[in-house]
């Protein structure tokens, strides 16, 4: 069983900061991807950012320059650094896996059960 524990979402005022982890535990092997996507209310759901096994990363155009994406594979756990936050970056944020637990199992996509992040004054 894998589980996904997010957190530091919260209120926040125009202009501030927040980090956001997102920890994984359980019956893992490797972890491929890692990424955050946020929905907003009466919106899809769209990705923020990802980061590859090997750093590489990925931003939604909206938040190059103020987001960024770090991983640290010795915790299994995946951050959102987010900066200069927008009243349009309110959303719920999701953290989405893709791991498996052995070299018999297939690459499965887990996600986090979400945590609020509300920008205004």
């Amino acid at each position: 069983q894998v589980q996904l524990v997010e957190s530091g979402g919260g209120l926040v005022q125009p202009g501030g900061s927040l980090r956001l982890s997102c920890v994984v535990s359980g019956r893992i092997l490797s972890i491929n991807t890692m990424g955050w996507y946020r929905q907003a209310p009466g919106k899809e759901r769209e990705l923020v950012a990802v980061i590859s096994s090997g750093g590489r990363t990925n931003y939604a155009e909206s938040v190059k320059g103020r987001f960024t994406i770090s991983r640290d594979n010795a915790k299994n756990t995946v951050y959102l650094q987010m900066n200069s936050l927008e009243p349009e970056d309110t959303a719920v944020y999701y953290c989405n896996l893709n791991l498996r637990g052995a070299y018999t199992e297939p690459w499965t996509t887990y996600w986090g059960q979400g945590t609020q992040v509300t920008v205004s004054s």
